[in-house]
């Protein structure tokens, strides 16, 4: 009798161990697909457009360019209007600079984050840039804002784009008292 019951204890183990393998394989994957569906920064990047990528890291580029020829214009401005005018760009394009890397890093998306080295040639320059800029910048806000694939991301061009026109209208005022 001892012998059948060890057939039959070894029979009840060698099921066992497959059931066990087969269990813990189960429980492993389980908890990979949990790993890999918590969000983490190159799982969320995917589901933002190249194009919605893209203009975040135009705008944050711009951004930075603004505020970096602000701060000159506040130092080498030769009116109080253009020094006026870079404060402005300054505070505002900060403001929205910090949006940005906000919705950048619950996005996944990395910006650029090298600070531009402006050089100061005159009023009546940077002027006529920035006008200019915020043209070519307000054309690419509404675009966004009207085309981009994220709503977060949509949101923050309409709501730049209102910002950018007050600094073309803002620009272009400024820009006609140096002429």
């Amino acid at each position: 009798m001892s012998f059948n019951g060890g057939k039959i204890m070894k029979t009840k183990l060698s099921l066992i161990s497959p059931l066990s393998v087969f269990a813990l394989l189960v429980a492993s994957i389980s908890f990979a697909g949990v790993a890999l569906a918590e969000e983490s920064p190159a799982s969320k990047s995917s589901s933002l457009s190249e194009k919605d990528q893209t203009f975040m890291r135009k705008a944050a580029k711009g951004g930075m360019m603004e505020v970096a020829l602000g701060r000159v214009a506040m130092q080498n401005g030769q009116s109080d209007d253009v020094k006026s005018f870079g404060k402005r760009m300054v505070a505002d394009h900060s403001k929205a600079n910090d949006e940005l890397k906000s919705i950048a890093a619950k996005k996944g998306v990395k910006l650029p984050s090298k600070e531009p080295s402006e050089k100061w040639s005159s009023d009546k320059a940077y002027m006529d840039m920035m006008v200019k800029d915020h043209e070519k910048d307000l054309a690419e806000f509404q675009d966004e804002a009207n085309s981009g694939s994220d709503p977060e991301v949509k949101k923050f061009a309409e709501d730049t784009a209102k910002m950018v026109q007050e600094h073309l209208d803002l620009a272009k005022q400024t820009q006609s008292k140096l002429q």
